[in-house]
């Protein structure tokens, strides 16, 4: 009883839990916006993920504690075919290109169409335009990706993990649209 070492923990439960798949081209910066939302981190050095690696943040959306499972795949062709695999029990989806690079927001129709293979119709997506801080070498326009995002009835999100700009609003974006339609 007067054991001050001793403290009562109090574990709520998350009202729900999701998985978010983040794909997109090699270097778009998935691993970058994963650990600046899940950690609160950035680093400039570029590791190539092989395979997946995921981290978990829980967050508050429309009043429910919701736990976020978030997955970041391989980028690389070579992967593709054990990228397939994790979209298994997917409940969001965000692809990821980069404002600085024409190629990799081109490559997000073929992104889409694996999608749309291998997931349910209807699961959320979230079109994000990372590195939006390198302004001075942009090539894709914020409009042209919000019109992109549009066609597919999709969210978007110019984000930069390395100056945290609207990382948060993304993740965000995305746990709502999963609460809404569980």
């Amino acid at each position: 009883m007067g054991d001050s070492r001793h403290r009562e923990c109090i574990i709520k439960a998350s009202d729900y839990m999701f998985k978010i798949v983040l794909v997109g081209d090699s270097g778009v910066g998935k691993s970058s916006l994963l650990l600046r939302f899940a950690d609160g981190a950035f680093t400039e050095s570029f590791i190539s993920t092989i395979g997946v690696d995921f981290r978990f943040r829980t967050v508050e959306v429309l009043d429910k504690s919701v736990k976020l499972q978030i997955w970041d795949t391989a980028g690389q062709e070579r992967f593709r075919t054990i990228t397939s695999a994790y979209y298994k029990g997917a409940d969001g989806i965000m692809i990821v290109y980069d404002v600085t690079d024409t190629e990799t927001f081109k490559d997000m129709e073929d992104w889409h169409k694996e999608i749309q293979k291998f997931t349910d119709p209807g699961i959320p997506i979230c079109i994000i335009g990372n590195k939006s801080d390198l302004t001075e070498k942009k090539e894709v326009a914020a409009a042209v990706g919000k019109e992109y995002a549009s066609s597919l009835n999709a969210s978007f999100c110019e984000t930069s993990a390395k100056d945290a700009s609207n990382v948060e609003t993304a993740f965000l974006q995305i746990a709502e649209a999963m609460v809404k339609r569980a």
